[in-house]
């Protein structure tokens, strides 16, 4: 395999985009970028999948499972192999050394070829991603394909440069004066910490795991993927590409694995405690990622887990700008996304804008009407909402109307296509910041599209409510919107010093629960929502550990 001048400049670019943060992306986002057959081809590839077992040849299948259903849906029908983890694990140890010893560049090369096959079969993820999480074809086409391999893209680019900052070798000298100096040969190998298991979530499955996925993999280490039940499809698709590419370029395929599990397995629970597990990355409930970090003391876990996403609203030179980018960023993918904004914290007695002051209710009536305006028409809302990905998601939908005044009712929209898809507009529920029952409500995250206009006193207990919302029950995002130094200032203080992200005066084509890879953070690991970034250096540095062999010369 010729990798070297195929990917190395692939590499160097990403290497540059990390250090500048400039935008940039090898993965195109538009459909016809692949090809005039590609969408045609991809919905053949993809149906060509259901109804059928889908083969790995990995050692150690004792049976087969798989139940997935499209939340639009159909029956998927395909069954995937089912682990003995006694004979698994210890397969995909038996690669190791190889990987180990190959380096952090053939690693790298790997990994690339690896997405470089992903990214050639977009269409098909598009499909598989949509008829596992939800998402409307278009953000399944983009956010599961060319944004979720920017995403393990960064990710190689900083394992590479985080493995090769000390040097594979060097001739040490200390000088003795008049006696001969002291002369030793060091050689620096980063060591792999060994098996990585990776946590699949339902709602992102390619875009959440592909981070983990290559950083383990890129720093030597064996990966395991055990896919969320309902979302198996695009990991398991991945797991044949990157076993594909391993044995190709001479590496044993078990170094990539797949662990479906039966029907209320738990699996993740028995893998996580193994000894061989190492490393651990995990998306999805602040429940089981707080018991992965108590429990599987064995392993380096990265976890991203629930938080309570704000917006302070203190005022706008951009009204009718702050209420369209606000309401797109609300009804995006059903506000099924980690960054989707929660809590709207309003003054009460109002704020100053372009168009005139505008008192809570009228911020909120406006915003409602945004909202209502940019979903009117049911064709552009199924392209925008997607489907629930689960009963529980309508379950808190249906709860949060009776939570207080309601100031945006939901309503069913029907999607032509797929019929028995449960397709929801946003609620949006009116509640007063200074009530304690009020609190109890919007103080912990209620994921699927709802959200709390919350009235506040003042700018000032807005600040102090974010601060407390943050530190207590993290965030992911948070935005703001003001006019004034002082108060940007102030809210900047309070993302600093909690350790979270913010996005200030958003009002064009840019969200709030939207990151580019190689320039945006996605989290901070700094407050309670998670404890790693995607991607930073500390995300795969601990993934190894330099190991120094020290000789006399």
């Amino acid at each position: 395999m010729q990798l070297t001048e195929t990917h190395r400049p692939t590499l160097d670019r990403a290497l540059e985009a990390i250090r500048s943060r400039a935008y940039w992306s090898p993965h195109p986002e538009h459909p016809k970028a692949y090809g005039e057959t590609g969408a045609a081809d991809g919905l053949a590839a993809y149906q060509a999948l259901l109804g059928s077992r889908f083969e790995l040849d990995q050692p150690g299948t004792d049976g087969w499972t798989g139940a997935e259903v499209s939340p639009y849906g159909p029956e998927l029908g395909v069954e995937y192999p089912h682990p003995d983890l006694d004979v698994l694990l210890p397969a995909m140890r038996a690669g190791m050394a190889a990987w180990r010893d190959a380096g952090p560049e053939t690693r790298a090369l790997v990994c690339l070829e690896i997405l470089s096959r992903i990214s050639a079969r977009t269409h098909e993820f598009a499909h598989a991603v949509m008829h596992t999480s939800g998402q409307a074809f278009m953000m399944a086409l983009q956010a599961g394909g060319p944004h979720a391999q920017d995403r393990g893209l960064e990710a190689v680019a900083y394992a590479y440069e985080e493995q090769t900052r000390t040097p594979q070798g060097v001739d040490w000298s200390k000088p003795q004066g008049k006696r001969d100096p002291l002369e030793l040969r060091k050689v620096f190998t980063a060591a792999p910490r060994g098996i990585a298991l990776l946590i699949g979530c339902n709602t992102f499955p390619t875009w959440n795991g592909y981070p983990g996925l290559f950083a383990s993999l890129a720093t030597g280490n064996p990966v395991l993927v055990k896919p969320h039940p309902r979302a198996i499809l695009p990991l398991a698709m991945t797991v044949r590409i990157a076993r594909e590419v391993l044995g190709e370029a001479g590496f044993d395929p078990n170094l990539v694995a797949l662990a479906a599990e039966r029907p209320g397995e738990g699996i993740a629970k028995t893998l996580a405690l193994r000894p061989e597990i190492r490393v651990i990355d995990y998306t999805g409930s602040t429940e089981f990622g707080d018991w992965l970090e108590q429990h599987a003391r064995q392993a380096q876990v990265y976890t991203e887990k629930a938080g309570v996403n704000t917006v302070v609203i203190d005022s706008t030179d951009d009204y009718k700008g702050m209420l369209s980018n606000l309401a797109f960023s609300l009804s995006l993918y059903s506000g099924q996304m980690c960054t989707t904004p929660q809590n709207l914290l309003i003054p009460r007695d109002g704020i100053t804008t372009d168009a005139g002051r505008k008192s809570y209710d009228e911020v909120v009536a406006d915003l409602a009407a945004s909202v209502s305006g940019l979903l009117g028409d049911d064709g552009r809302a199924n392209a925008l909402l997607g489907a629930l990905v689960n009963p529980d998601v309508k379950s808190r939908l249906e709860a949060a109307a009776g939570l207080g005044e309601v100031a945006l009712p939901s309503r069913e929209v029907v999607n032509p296509e797929f019929p028995d898809a449960v397709v929801r507009t946003p609620v949006i529920v009116k509640l007063d910041g200074a009530k304690p029952d009020d609190e109890s409500a919007f103080m912990s995250e209620c994921f699927g599209p709802v959200s709390f206009a919350v009235a506040v006193d003042s700018t000032s207990d807005a600040l102090d409510l974010l601060r407390r919302t943050v530190r207590d029950q993290g965030a992911m995002t948070v935005g703001a919107y003001t006019t004034s130094a002082d108060t940007e200032r102030a809210i900047e203080e309070v993302c600093l010093e909690e350790s979270a992200q913010l996005s200030l005066n958003l009002t064009g084509g840019v969200y709030v629960n939207q990151t580019a890879a190689f320039s945006d953070f996605h989290g901070s690991g700094g407050n309670p929502a998670a404890n790693a970034a995607l991607c930073d250096g500390a995300f795969v540095s601990n993934r190894f550990r330099m190991v120094e062999i020290r000789r006399q010369a």
